[in-house]
């Protein structure tokens, strides 16, 4: 059985990249991080999510992106926005995809796994640069290079099924999968419970997605 490693947030998109890998076959280890992002429900979410399809094993790793901070997600100083705006938002939290995939990378190595998912999307991605095809292409580029099993021929993939997928699209093709959203959380404030705010733009893409899908919204919201 081919291997995997998903990078599991908790979230909707990453639900359904876990659910699309198991479908297609793979034996998946989740990978989550508690980074110091402001809220940590998504991590029970993440287990929750693991478990219901069935990850081989799920790790969470601990980092502290929040001892730099320069993101509303790692910084109370800084407020999650509640009003679109134009550019790179300041819930983007600096080199995070860049972090992630690396150590998804590094455990890819020890368990022999040619396939890393990720849930990034170029369609409804909030405007982020590390959800770009072009920095999945030089990223995969870069782990080849860097890594014993790509010097020796075995050829390390980044997997991005969600990538040209909008959020109805992803919602669908989740729910054709199994995906319970229900135990998922997308907010960027949900509470310690995992209700989601309804405001911040994570809410208003994920609540988007559901009502183009036609597929009634399971999200918990605190008011």
């Amino acid at each position: 059985m081919k291997k995997a490693v998903v990078l599991v947030s908790g979230g909707l998109d990453s639900a359904t990249v876990l659910a699309s890998a198991v479908a297609q076959g793979y034996e998946c280890y989740a990978l989550s991080f508690d980074y110091g992002q402001r809220q940590i429900s998504e991590l029970k979410a993440a287990g929750d999510v693991a478990k219901k399809h069935g990850a081989k094993a799920h790790k969470v790793i601990r980092l502290g992106l929040n001892d730099f901070g320069g993101s509303a997600l790692t910084d109370h100083d800084i407020d999650v926005p509640e009003d679109e705006s134009d550019g790179i938002p300041v819930t983007y939290v600096p080199a995070r995809n860049t972090v992630f995939l690396s150590i998804a990378l590094a455990w890819a190595e020890v368990l022999e796994a040619q396939h890393i998912f990720i849930g990034v999307n170029a369609v409804d991605y909030s405007g982020y640069p590390d959800c770009r095809p072009e920095f999945i292409n030089a990223y995969e580029v870069m782990a080849n290079l860097a890594t014993k099993a790509g010097v020796e021929g075995n050829k390390l993939h980044i997997e991005t099924p969600l990538l040209n997928l909008t959020k109805a699209e992803i919602i669908k093709s989740g729910i054709a999968a199994g995906v319970d959203y229900s135990l998922t959380v997308s907010c960027y404030q949900a509470d310690d419970e995992g209700r989601a705010c309804g405001v911040c733009d994570s809410c208003r893409l994920r609540a988007k997605g559901f009502s183009d899908a036609g597929v009634a919204d399971p999200t918990r919201y605190a008011v």
